[in-house]
């Protein structure tokens, strides 16, 4: 039987091509042991990388200092310093350095204590890292989406030639400090705590960008397709382009669904379609994989 609360952290820098910047980020959370890295995935074209951080909460309910606060927080300093967004250049949208931070909670813990923490790491950037910084979710007083952040940023639209994005965007107020202005080679965080997300990116072999656009907003809730689910079209590679996913609930609407959809949708514009994938693990194996690696959390029966 399972005795922690654990709460998880998904960190998205938007690198992935520079190995010293990389190393780095990844040095700075061995500070902080028991905040550990369950999953790393590396994607060199859309040059980004995500990391997912697992830790206890600590017994307190009002406390918001936790191993994984801390290990994120100098993730994203380590991130800021050794990364130019202005050098950036991929086929992924991002807002900054550090794209997005999202924290859930897992097994016994709350989403109140996420968002806590959330709040207490956005607070910290936004003051000590000098970024302004956003809220999301249960982070956020009005409860503020991901998705509509990113549509008044202009995050959708490629801001330089072809499928690419660059260094460079427009700012809002920022909810948890930092200048009221973005600099061009750091951008800006966006911060928040929700539900468990998976995200799973379905190859569509095609290179006709707005067709595949037009796939995914069929897909998406917004877009009158399934719900729960927001998705968008992207360049990835010189003959394929894919269906990006979030599934909001998977308990709503998993995987397979997306996929017939995209399967659907793409054969009636004549594309193939490849075997969609997840970027990290189920919530569920990520719990299985802390365990193993902290056998002091688990009471025997």
């Amino acid at each position: 039987m399972f005795k922690s609360m654990l709460a998880c952290c998904k960190l998205y820098i938007s690198e992935s091509r520079n190995p010293t910047s990389l190393a780095l980020i990844e040095q700075a959370a061995k500070a902080y042991p028991e905040a550990v890295v369950i999953n790393k995935f590396k994607d060199e074209i859309y040059n980004r990388v995500g990391y997912t951080l697992v830790s206890p909460l600590t017994t307190d309910p009002l406390s918001d200092v936790t191993p994984l606060r801390n290990a994120v927080f100098e993730m994203v300093k380590a991130a800021l310093e050794s990364i130019d967004l202005e050098t950036h250049c991929g086929t992924h949208p991002r807002l900054g350095v550090v794209d997005h931070i999202c924290f859930h909670p897992l097994a016994k813990g709350s989403l109140d204590r996420a968002a806590g923490i959330a709040k207490s790491v956005a607070t910290d950037i936004g003051h000590k890292l000098q970024v302004p910084t956003y809220l999301y979710g249960a982070a956020h007083e009005g409860g503020r989406t991901l998705d509509s952040i990113r549509r008044e940023m202009g995050y959708f639209k490629p801001n330089s030639n072809g499928n690419q994005w660059t260094g460079g965007l427009r700012g809002l107020k920022p909810d948890a400090g930092g200048p009221p202005q973005s600099s061009l080679a750091k951008g800006v965080v966006v911060i928040g705590a929700t539900r468990w997300v998976d995200n799973y990116n379905v190859p569509v072999w095609s290179t006709n960008i707005e067709a595949v656009r037009k796939i995914a907003r069929k897909v998406s809730e917004r877009g009158g397709g399934l719900k729960s689910v927001q998705a968008m079209g992207l360049a990835h590679g010189a003959n394929c382009t894919e269906v990006a996913c979030n599934l909001l609930n998977p308990s709503v609407t998993g995987a397979d669904q997306v996929q017939h959809q995209v399967q659907k949708l793409a054969s009636e514009e004549g594309f193939k379609v490849g075997e969609g994938y997840f970027t990290d693990f189920s919530q569920e194996k990520i719990i299985e994989m802390y365990v193993l690696q902290n056998p002091s959390h688990v009471i025997s029966t």
